[in-house]
């Protein structure tokens, strides 16, 4: 099963071990729900890093890039809760892409993801565009892995909503690459020797890659 819908917000930041479990309580049983309440998300998960305590990455897929600017969500956007108001306050490192999927390829959701975030040289994106499918096409068939998947961010032309003040200024990525499996010792080395890496060469040097591991989804 590829990824949900054609568009999706992808998400990494940090919380401190002192508020984690709340963090953890608040994600699961009212914000996720809540997101998946308004008309055009279809699903909503949270990965913990495998690399270290503090990281977490979250994917919401929506049905169409125009929910992004439903007045559903960007009233949601512009009245968090109370519990809301205070955990944002804590997401430290914030990066949030609102995306458009270019391709998914084999399953959505698996017991890990890797993530990969990098930019296109100058005059290369078509190029790299090219090469990427080509190889992520290729993924879902090897042990280990059951999907591979490319986004695109496109951030929407919005005046700055209530969660955006209350976190600070996020950081975005530009070109998103998710590869999803089942086998720690198949995609953990990915995130050092990129798979390849020849279908890289139109990218910029600045790559950053990260490994998580599901700890709850919804639908």
């Amino acid at each position: 099963m590829p990824l949900l819908g054609r568009a999706a917000i992808a998400m990494w930041w940090d919380i401190i071990p002192a508020v984690r479990a709340e963090f953890e309580d608040w994600h699961s049983h009212e914000h996720l729900p809540e997101r998946l309440g308004i008309p055009g998300f279809l699903r909503g998960s949270r990965w913990a890093s495998a690399d270290g305590p503090e990281g977490f990455f979250v994917l919401y897929e929506l049905d169409a890039y125009a929910v992004l600017t439903s007045s559903a969500y960007v009233a949601r956007l512009n009245d968090p809760t109370p519990w809301s108001t205070r955990m944002m306050s804590h997401h430290r490192n914030m990066v949030r892409s609102q995306c458009r999927i270019i391709e998914s390829f084999g399953g959505g959701v698996a017991g890990l993801v890797l993530t990969l975030r990098l930019s296109p040289k100058p005059g290369e994106g078509e190029a790299l565009r090219a090469h990427l499918l080509s190889l992520l096409a290729s993924l879902p068939t090897r042990p280990g892995i059951t999907g591979a998947h490319l986004l695109q961010t496109q951030t929407p032309e919005l005046t700055a909503t209530r969660e955006q003040q209350i976190r600070g200024s996020d950081a975005v990525a530009d070109w998103i690459v998710l590869v999803s499996g089942y086998d720690p010792s198949v995609l953990k080395p990915l995130t050092t020797v990129e798979p390849g890496a020849e279908m890289l060469a139109g990218a910029m040097p600045m790559r950053i890659t990260g490994l998580y591991a599901l700890t709850f989804t919804d639908r």
